[in-house]
């Protein structure tokens, strides 16, 4: 007789939890298209009292950077600092091997803020969220020891 597993909601997992579904999930997907060059990507702003006040965080793998979060706190805004976390992001990238990154955001401001720097749309999503458009975002990184564009 077979037992079959209990279906479980969980809205908020826990670190293993999550870890324990995206290792799997990469793991199949490394195996299948032999793609085994992952690498985490994470930069981080911290101010002289130790708080935190922006980061990046993303990864490498296939040749591509994939930036999943950029954030900047408000007061920093405008100042170079989201420029900054990315350029640094996408160099590490470049360094190991990615030769595109891609991005998305809902943020009309961020949209501008990656236009500004190289970025492309490559694809939109209508509507989502509601009364917003999602936009998906490609650019050609410089090889390392060139100085990137914009």
């Amino acid at each position: 007789m077979v037992v079959e597993p209990e279906l479980l909601f969980e809205p908020f997992p826990s670190d293993d939890l999550r870890r324990f579904v995206e290792d799997h999930v990469s793991t199949f997907t490394m195996a299948m298209t032999g793609a085994l060059d992952y690498q985490p990507v994470g930069y981080f702003l911290r101010q002289e009292r130790g708080e935190w006040v922006g980061g990046c965080l993303g990864h490498v793998w296939a040749n591509y950077l994939h930036v999943q979060w950029l954030w900047v706190a408000p007061s920093l805004r405008g100042r170079g600092y989201g420029r900054r976390l990315l350029r640094a992001a996408e160099t590490m990238a470049a360094e190991n091997g990615a030769a595109r990154a891609t991005l998305d955001t809902f943020n009309p401001a961020a949209k501008a803020f990656y236009l500004s720097l190289g970025y492309e749309v490559f694809g939109t999503l209508a509507d989502y969220p509601p009364g917003y458009s999602k936009f998906f975002l490609t650019k050609t990184l410089a090889a390392p020891g060139t100085v990137p564009a914009r």
